[in-house]
């Protein structure tokens, strides 16, 4: 017998994969409703063709939150119940730069608006997109996510989607902010917007009196980290995060769930500034780093990156997990730029208490 999300999530409780959170069961019922929409076959019309119109079903889901309250635990419990082939769960940056892409290629063509065949193919394939971690910090997203979302809801796709902030804190400040006011409105008026109060902060709750910082690096150091890794997100494979800032594209290996591992080369090896790693910061809660070497002055651009990277997480309060080849104080040796050291030897070892970035 088929059963409810409120089973589902019972049953998680239960077997004891999940903590029973009020909050999180009361969001389920709103999800369940999209959920047998979503598993209603499609009618069709007496000359076998489908209606034209996409039929008109339940509003989308804005679910927002502080970070770490079960967010996208309770969409990814949601998604993978429907039982449908046209789904798709994705991280909402990645899917922007699909988006960014298709419509690059569709202006090869010549096409006067690059944006419709772009989310006509989107919505030939799925009927149900779950977003994850909304937030809009580039100008050009924010441009065209109002048109996207319209073009993709006349189709009837369901849009759920997880946010750390209401629609009226979206793009924040940002350039030419007044273009983007219209969006806020569509979210409101086509979307059910829900706050999740949750007073638990569950992502820091797992790392809570666990080592977080590894040294020497090696096999051993990663074997503690890929447990570490699977505990935050449910032993998943995790993505590429790719992020434009200021035309520079970061590149991050492995992301899943405001999660993202890297190791020190992939990060500080690069040419990358403070305004790549406060997107960075911005993006996620928990940042792995792994096999930190020694730092010298033989090795100093990428030394003053790291000292770059990690000023950018403390001041965001994102929790920072780490692999090195020494404890904090020991890593920078003598010689330029071990004396500024100290304040991030500081702040590595203040970052490894149990109950830092709890108020972030």
């Amino acid at each position: 017998m088929r059963k409810t999300l409120t089973e589902i999530y019972d049953s998680r409780i239960a077997d004891g994969s999940i903590h029973p959170d009020a909050a999180q069961r009361a969001l389920l019922p709103a999800l369940e409703e999209r959920r047998v929409f979503l598993e209603t076959p499609v009618k069709k019309s007496l000359l076998g063709g489908l209606f034209k119109k996409a039929p008109e079903g339940p509003k989308g889901l804005y679910l927002w939150g502080g970070v770490g309250r079960g967010k996208s635990m309770v969409m990814d419990l949601f998604e993978k119940s429907v039982d449908i082939q046209a789904k798709r769960r994705v991280h909402f940056h990645a899917f922007m730069q699909e988006i960014h892409h298709g419509m690059h290629e569709a202006r090869k063509t010549g096409v006067d608006d690059a944006l419709a065949p772009v989310a006509q193919r989107v919505a030939s394939e799925v009927r149900l997109l779950a977003f994850d971690e909304m937030q809009i910090t580039d100008i050009t997203d924010a441009m065209i996510v109002g048109r996207l979302f319209q073009m993709l809801m006349a189709e009837g796709v369901v849009i759920v989607t997880t946010s750390n902030r209401p629609p009226e804190d979206l793009y924040k400040n940002g350039l030419n902010r007044a273009l983007f006011l219209p969006f806020i409105e569509l979210l409101r008026e086509k979307m059910d917007v829900v706050a999740l109060k949750s007073e638990t902060d569950y992502r820091q709750h797992r790392l809570t009196g666990q080592q977080v910082y590894f040294h020497p690096a090696g096999a051993e150091a990663r074997t503690a980290i890929n447990a570490l890794w699977d505990e935050l997100t449910g032993h998943a494979e995790g993505t590429p995060l790719v992020f434009e800032v200021q035309g520079r594209k970061v590149d991050v290996p492995k992301h899943h769930n405001a999660v993202a591992r890297a190791g020190f080369w992939d990060l500080c090896g690069r040419p990358l500034g403070p305004a790549d790693y406060l997107a960075l910061a911005s993006r996620v809660r928990v940042l792995i780093l792994e096999d930190i070497p020694q730092l010298s002055a033989s090795n100093y651009n990428e030394a003053k990156r790291f000292v770059t990277l990690i000023d950018a997480l403390y001041e965001a309060k994102v929790r920072l997990i780490a692999s090195a080849a020494d404890e904090p104080e020991q890593l920078y040796g003598e010689g330029a730029g071990s004396f500024e050291f100290e304040r991030t030897a500081s702040r590595l070892r203040e970052m490894q208490a149990a109950d830092w970035g709890s108020e972030g």
